[in-house]
């Protein structure tokens, strides 16, 4: 039975070789979106899961709020992790990470290399973490201070085949040498940070600090299976107040009642491990998280996509049902079963499934590399790692087939056999309102993601053009000059004296990609009960007029003016906080550190307000003290050859003898990295929109097969009476039409909803304008109309005589 019904199925599908084909083609590609997505969503959801303990992990993190201006830090304060221990014996173990040794030079024997990845690490960080030890004792091998372990590859880059066990490894900056004491395999590429270097933890004396008011240290803790860590959350409330009540008191000379009393808050909460990747915005992330909303957006688009592609089977079955009209009548007479013909119809829809699965998994792979190369992934269809995947794949085509296959299989099997073989084939009222519910729900679908797409480009393009308050354009900046040691300032004054070179500034405070700010908590007027938190940039005198900022007020700081060391510029916004506007510079801000000594700056000027952050956060209060910050080196050219000026740098930075490479970026290259996420996100949206509008106009193309199908006598009629062929193709596009401007009634208010949504995570956007839902909706109408129109012109312009005889 089974050969016979495979028989008869492929003998359909090749005398219906245009159908079959479209069929094909049009699931295969709603199927290979399908499954890209799923990769993704799937690599996205797998963040920190590989550590055994992750379902019971959580990270402590601080967030504050002082007169209003939010703090949140993925770091905490030193002596956390072991308070947290000690205090509550739900805390199985703490560990604690720092990477504030990164940007190492480490040296062994001849061999000397620059290396980011260095972390910081407590002894017991690989009993809480599940990173594979290939060599040494996972539980002591970070115990002593100034040990390391070292990943396999830096094994292998620095020691060769030799055993790494007992080398010593230099850091060059005064750090005594380090003893390696054990080697793992690497960080799984699904983590939140990624290190080649774990030193020891004991060989940082601040780790030992017991000061509650700087915060430097990524602090992780391991509760009981089954334990919920709100209970534990709501309880850090009292140790904050216990324990940085009393330092807060001595710096600012109030107690954390009054602190709270004034409106202002300061705390300790608890974030789940692998909620950290999809669900973090804290300053100081070790590493660019997702966003768990792309992942809800991409999830949606990957069932609609599919949806899409199994209507579009529907439609494209339906719409040859009449070539088949016959062989179920004839069939059904001769004794045929429903359920047999029902079997045999769904056996040929998973047999197409099946082809159309075999042809999915091929665009897949072809187009991975493109897909990872745009979303910064290593995505693959590895059937050996996976051995689930391939039972999977098989599972989900027969399910698709059953799913693309049912409505044809049920319509098909039930034609009444005297009807059909008279020629009176029908479809009924029923089914031709469900086919049109269908392709109104594609449209709908295409429109919105028109729309979003639309919104997406316009707030990219947006953010990119914005006026900053700064001049980022030929702005090089050059880090860690720092490095050329006695020769950095030699180095700096030739670049003054390069005619191609308009001013320069050293300052680590960038107000593009990854920069340094200080949180500073201030007094204004050195009233204790007028406190604020601002944030503090270290500059120097030729910072602003390098940038291209503008002063609106007084002076930029000088040499000349010793008292500049305790000046203080503020931005608009610090000015609008404190209350300020009427004159700005007859007042004061002062400041207490942790022993209670106190320092008074005078505001000497205002500079216009600027982005120093990204447009996802809107400009915050912020204060420029005068300082000698050794970082980046900022350099504002006078001349379109940048790249002969880079290589001009670099033959003077080479001319020092220096082992350290020279390094650069371009401000507005920094700027662009702050979007980097929302540009590739965008790039996937764009690609896949354009493929589910492109299936959903073939299943507009199955409807309009169906119905030129359908009305073949009636149009053979109507030309033989005096019917135009505009007025055929006009009959047949006006149903169409009609069932676009109904899904346009329904995209426009979703889509508005969607991307008012999106846009809210913007402090900067754009309005979304009545014209972006005209323009979609038009465009649907056009292609529509287009699609429409070509088959019924094929319907009008045939032999009307052919028509009429047509069964």
């Amino acid at each position: 039975m089974l050969r016979n019904y495979l028989k008869i199925a492929l003998r359909s599908l090749w005398r219906n070789k245009a159908f079959s084909a479209i069929n094909v083609f049009g699931l295969a590609i709603g199927i290979a979106t399908c499954l890209i997505i799923m990769l993704f969503v799937q690599n996205e959801l797998s963040y920190d899961r590989y550590n055994e303990k992750a379902d019971r992990m959580v990270r402590v993190v601080f967030r504050g709020s002082v007169q209003g201006e939010k703090m949140e830090e993925g770091f905490v304060m030193p002596p956390v992790a072991q308070t947290l221990l000690a205090e509550y014996p739900e805390v199985e173990d703490a560990t604690r990470l720092t990477n504030s040794g990164g940007n190492q030079r480490i040296s062994y024997g001849d061999k000397s290399f620059r290396e980011d990845a260095v972390a910081f690490v407590d002894a017991n960080f690989f009993q809480v973490f599940t990173i594979p030890f290939l060599q040494g004792n996972s539980k002591t091998a970070l115990v002593q201070p100034n040990t390391i372990v070292v990943s396999q590859a830096m094994a292998h880059k620095y020691f060769g085949n030799a055993n790494p066990i007992g080398k010593v490894l230099t850091f060059k900056g005064g750090a005594q040498p380090f003893k390696v004491t054990g080697v793992f395999d690497k960080v799984p590429v699904n983590s939140h940070f990624h290190f080649d270097f774990f030193a020891s933890l004991a060989s940082v004396p601040d780790a030992k600090s017991s000061s509650w008011m700087t915060s430097n240290y990524f602090t992780y803790l391991v509760l009981p299976a089954g334990y919920d860590y709100k209970q534990l959350d709501a309880k850090l409330p009292q140790v904050v107040e216990k324990y940085m009540g009393p330092q807060l008191k001595q710096a600012m000379g109030m107690s954390f009642t009054q602190f709270r009393q004034k409106g202002n808050d300061l705390g300790l909460f608890l974030q789940p491990l692998t909620d950290i990747h999809l669900r973090s915005n804290f300053r100081g992330n070790l590493e660019a998280g997702g966003d768990i909303r792309y992942i809800y957006i991409f999830t949606a688009i990957a069932l609609f996509m599919l949806v899409i592609a199994c209507i579009n089977f529907m439609n494209l079955s339906t719409a040859g049902a009449s070539k088949r009209a016959r062989e179920v009548g004839v069939r059904k007479v001769l004794g045929s079963m429903k359920r047999q013909l029902v079997g045999q119809f769904l056996l040929e829809s998973i047999l197409l499934t099946m082809v159309a699965l075999l042809l999915a998994m091929v665009l897949v792979t072809m187009a991975l590399p493109v897909f990872n190369e745009l979303a910064g992934k290593n995505l693959a269809l590895d059937f050996a790692a996976k051995p689930w995947l391939l039972p999977a794949l098989l599972l989900f085509g027969v399910l698709v087939g059953v799913l693309a296959g049912s409505y044809p299989a049920f319509f098909l099997s039930s034609f009444n056999p005297v009807t059909v073989l008279k020629g009176r084939f029908a479809s009924g009222k029923k089914s031709s309102g469900l086919r049109s519910g269908l392709v109104v729900f594609q449209f709908c679908v295409s429109i919105t993601l028109i729309v979003c797409t639309a919104v997406v480009y316009q707030q990219l393009h947006y953010i990119q053009s914005k006026k900053l308050g700064y001049d980022k354009n030929h702005v090089l900046v050059l880090p860690e000059t720092w490095m050329l040691g006695k020769h950095a300032d030699a180095f700096r004054q030739q670049l003054q004296q390069d005619p191609r070179v308009l001013s320069i500034s050293t300052s680590g405070y960038l107000p593009a990609g990854n920069s340094n700010y200080n949180n500073f908590l201030v007094s204004l007027d050195n009233d204790a009960s007028r406190l604020m938190k601002t944030l503090r940039y270290e500059v120097d005198d030729h910072y602003i007029p390098t940038l291209g900022m503008q002063l609106v007020t007084g002076r930029n700081f000088s040499k000349r003016f010793s008292s500049d060391s305790v000046g203080i510029i503020l931005n608009e916004t610090a000015v609008r906080a404190f209350g300020w506007e009427k004159n700005p510079l007859d007042h004061v801000l002062s400041q207490s550190d942790n022993q209670g000594h106190k320092t008074t700056y005078r505001v000497i000027g205002v500079v216009k307000d600027f982005h120093f952050k990204s447009l996802h956060e809107p400009i915050s209060p912020l204060v420029m003290t005068l300082g000698s910050n050794s970082g980046s080196v900022i350099v504002k050219a006078k001349t379109t050859d940048m790249a002969g000026l880079v290589a001009s740098l670099k033959e003077r930075w080479s001319a020092f003898s220096t082992e350290e490479p020279f390094t650069y970026s371009f401000l507005d290259e920094r700027l662009a990295q702050t979007y980097d996420t929302e540009r590739k996100t965008g790039r996937i949206l764009y690609i896949f929109a354009a493929l589910t509008v492109f299936v959903a106009y073939l299943g507009l193309f199955g409807l309009a097969t169906f119905t030129a199908e359908q009305r073949t006598r009636e149009i053979g009629i109507r030309k033989v009476l005096g019917a135009s062929v505009t007025n055929i193709v006009g009959m047949l596009s006006k149903e169409f039409l009609k069932l676009v401007l109904v899904a346009n009634l329904v995209a426009w208010p979703l889509a508005w909803l969607i991307m008012n949504n999106w846009l809210q995570n913007f402090a900067y956007r754009i309005t979304i304008g009545w014209w972006i839902f005209a323009a979609a909706g038009l465009a649907a109408l056009l292609v529509a109309l287009v699609t429409v129109s070509m088959k019924a012109m094929h319907a009008a312009t045939s032999n009307p005589i052919k028509n009429l005889r047509a069964d």
